[in-house]
């Protein structure tokens, strides 16, 4: 078998191969549909292992009475079903815990997306589960820590704290206002929220401290492309906060004049399944891999873990974790199981497929950005010369600053420095790979 890393973007592809090697079957045709995606300008699709087992027959029953892309209805099974489940089931990466707990960002366009409508069906499933979580611990108004902390924190009665559900689902259908309320001075929510994404414990410094332990929070917020670019801050970018969350891209998937009739559809069978589920995730400890998963996990982990350049590599550099989710504890599996490492990878490949839309060939610095913004309405070679990128600047940049950014853009493979001859000395400039 070839030795060499498998990229991020192989990842789903060596898999196929590793299958075939190791004469396992790749996919059951009679029983997984493919599901068909449109996507605008938006080219990648969601590929259907990612619907495997009961996630796939949740999305497949919603599917024909939503204008809700399948994508954002899949997203929103697993990240409310994880947190319905709790924080018992876990697995390990790198003497890490990692729980059923992921951060979920839809990105769309305003209404068409149609976000709101994928969680509500989703909604009406769960709550059949669980109708004490869904009335209790599904909140919004995500716009300070305190207010986070406050949701799950510890009691000071150890009778009280033994009773207290740890659980929080935080729903925010404005992450755009989030996003601004943590730009205000003092505010430490995003400090919280990689702190509830690592461990669950979490607590404040202030003059009166407040801390929540074992807590097991999860996030579904909706935002539009334009929103994040503008108030996602490099700071954010940069300290971890945007790397806690998955990326997905979602648009209207059809047109339902008369909308659809999914309140008329008799979830029963669907709903003693998940309770199953439930009841088997109360047993569970640690999730470990068997012996193909884990063969194929380690020729697959040092793609992801080793990451991509740029501002889409500063927001998912966290893939060798996000990609073992929920599926083992779906199929009520102790152990994970190829199948399950191959959907969550699919779940993964879409998300860092929408990562690279949203954010684009960027590096998150202000200066390489309006670089690449200059080269990029350049016709061919015709490129900027070190003089021309100051002028960019007005001039107010110093030449160590400049260079420095151009060396970034040079390092990470943006661009290349191309020397023309002339009669006096050469000429270089800066010009797009």
């Amino acid at each position: 078998m070839n030795n060499d890393k498998v990229s991020i973007l192989q990842s789903k592809d060596f898999l196929k191969d590793f299958e075939k090697e190791n004469v396992l079957p790749f996919r059951e045709e009679s029983v997984e549909e493919e599901f068909e995606l449109k996507k605008d300008d938006f080219s990648a699709s969601l590929d259907h292992e990612a619907f495997h087992g009961i996630a796939g027959k949740v999305v497949k029953m919603i599917e024909p009475h939503t204008e809700a892309d399948n994508a954002a209805l899949l997203i929103n099974f697993l990240v409310g079903f994880g947190n319905l489940l709790g924080r018992q089931p876990h697995f390990v990466v790198e003497s890490k815990k990692h729980h059923v707990r992921l951060f979920a960002a839809l990105v769309g366009k305003t209404s068409k997306g149609r976000k709101g409508s994928s969680w509500g069906h989703i909604k009406r499933i769960l709550e059949r589960v669980d109708s004490g979580w869904a009335l209790n611990q599904i909140k919004s108004g995500l716009s300070s820590g305190e207010g986070l902390i406050n949701q799950v924190r510890d009691e000071l009665d150890e009778e009280e704290l033994r009773k207290s559900d740890k659980r929080l689902l935080v729903m925010e259908e404005e992450f755009a206002t989030t996003l601004r309320a943590a730009e205000r001075p003092g505010n430490t929510l995003t400090a919280l929220i990689r702190q509830a994404w690592d461990t669950g414990d979490i607590r404040t410094l202030t003059k009166i401290p407040l801390e929540a332990t074992d807590s097991h929070i999860s996030i579904i917020s909706h935002v539009t492309k334009e929103e994040l670019r503008r108030y996602l801050t490099s700071t954010e970018i940069g300290n971890g906060f945007a790397n806690r969350f998955l990326w997905v891209i979602v648009q209207r998937s059809k047109v339902l004049p008369e909308g659809g009739k999914f309140h008329e559809e008799n979830i029963d069978n669907l709903v003693e399944e998940l309770n199953s589920i439930v009841k088997f995730s109360y047993q569970v400890g640690e999730l470990k891999k068997d012996e193909q998963a884990r063969e194929a996990w380690a020729r697959v982990y040092e793609g992801l873990s080793e990451g991509v350049p740029g501002l889409v590599g500063a927001v998912t550099s966290r893939a060798e974790a996000q990609t073992m989710s929920l599926y083992a504890l779906l199929d009520k599996s102790p152990v994970i199981r190829i199948e399950h490492l191959r959907a969550a990878l699919a779940v993964w490949d879409y998300c860092f497929s929408s990562a690279r839309y949203i954010f684009g060939q960027e590096l998150g610095n202000p200066i390489d950005d309006d670089i690449l913004q200059a080269l990029k309405q350049r016709k061919g070679n015709e490129g900027l010369t070190r003089t021309e990128i100051s002028k960019l600047f007005s001039n107010k940049r110093r030449k160590e600053e400049l260079d420095q950014a151009i060396k970034l853009l040079i390092d990470n493979s943006f661009v290349k420095i191309l020397t023309e001859k002339t009669s006096g000395r050469p000429k270089e400039k800066l010009i797009l790979l």
